[in-house]
């Protein structure tokens, strides 16, 4: 029997827009954040551990050593070998068609050219467009995905989305019991069951949600390594049984990767993408890493739009990603 988890609960934080009408897609927190600074602040000081290997601009030569201590730079942020050598070539033919020789020019370049080659990432995540919106998240067992969830949820909540969480996790009840925690946080409801079918959890919470008119839904999956076959078969049978519920759904589907996974991280980009069809990521646990450059490797091999980043445990954490502001944080400029 399904259950419906609420605390005192409104659907949610704002009022929502009437069926049908447009929703602005959420920019990349440039002006709906009021805390917009202090948020950059966070990501600048996530990204520290990336950004010290990047403090090789202090000589006042530009010659073949320096470039070279930029490339073990590169490579050590777990850029990649293909992202690294873009980005070595394009900054020495930029560099020699300006006549730069002042190393602060080079690195003024060069954040230009990893702001350029991650802007394909950086894609607003439109609302308003489906009715309920229907969002399917997946991820291996420990990169955040339930909690990003959460935060999620509360993110949407504070753009007037009314939000219903289904949990698709049922290989592990602790997974279950996170999302209903994470429910009574919002005030958000969760449709949860002791046991059964994930996929058929999710059909009926898609029903659900069109039923009680919610915005969005978002269905929690269980954590799976990409080479667990018969788990990746099952997360296949979720999407379509979830298409059979409402046509064109789900409208977006998501992994959560943890950003200290460095290189395995753009692994499961590649098998994930590769068995859903993926539309978006959520990069988490990007403070403390000395490889946030993974972002240049997903950037080169596989340029699925990073919807959303985050740098912390707050609920707040979670924010739209800027190609702009990671270039900057990334080498510890304004």
């Amino acid at each position: 029997m399904f259950r419906f988890f609420q605390k005192n609960a409104p659907d949610g934080n704002g009022e929502a827009p009437p069926a049908g009408a447009p929703i602005p897609p959420l920019q990349s927190g440039h002006t709906d954040n009021p805390d917009r600074k202090g948020w950059l602040d966070r990501l600048r000081q996530g990204l520290s551990k990336t950004s010290a290997q990047f403090n090789l601009f202090g000589t006042p030569l530009l010659d073949d050593a320096l470039y070279e201590e930029l490339e073990m730079a590169l490579l050590s942020s777990d850029a990649g070998i293909s992202a690294t050598e873009h980005l070595l070539l394009a900054l020495r033919k930029q560099t020699g068609q300006s006549g730069l020789t002042q190393p602060e020019a080079v690195r003024q370049t060069l954040r230009q050219l990893v702001a350029d080659m991650l802007a394909p990432l950086e894609k607003p995540f439109e609302l308003g467009r489906h009715r309920p919106l229907v969002i399917m998240v997946a991820g291996v067992n420990g990169a955040g995905k339930t909690t990003t969830i959460g935060k999620l949820a509360h993110y949407l909540q504070a753009h007037g989305q009314k939000v219903l969480l289904a949990a698709g996790d049922t290989f592990r009840a602790a997974a279950r019991e996170q999302l209903v925690a994470w429910g009574e946080r919002n005030s958000v409801r969760v449709i949860a069951q002791e046991s059964g079918d994930p996929a058929a959890i999710a059909f009926d919470a898609v029903h659900s949600a069109a039923a009680k008119d919610m915005d969005v839904l978002i269905i929690d999956t269980a954590g799976r390594l990409p080479t667990q076959r018969h788990l990746m078969e099952e997360i296949k049978k979720i999407r379509r049984v979830t298409a059979k519920a409402l046509e064109s759904a789900p409208h977006e589907v998501l992994l959560v990767i943890d950003g200290n996974t460095g290189q395995n991280a753009l692994a499961q980009v590649q098998a994930f993408d590769d068995a859903l069809s993926l539309t978006g990521l959520i990069v988490t646990k990007l403070d403390g890493t000395p490889k946030g450059g993974i972002l240049l490797a997903i950037a080169k091999a596989r340029p699925i739009p990073v919807y959303f980043i985050g740098v912390g445990e707050h609920m707040t954490d979670l924010q739209a990603f800027d190609a702009k502001a990671f270039a900057n944080a990334l080498l510890n400029m304004d």
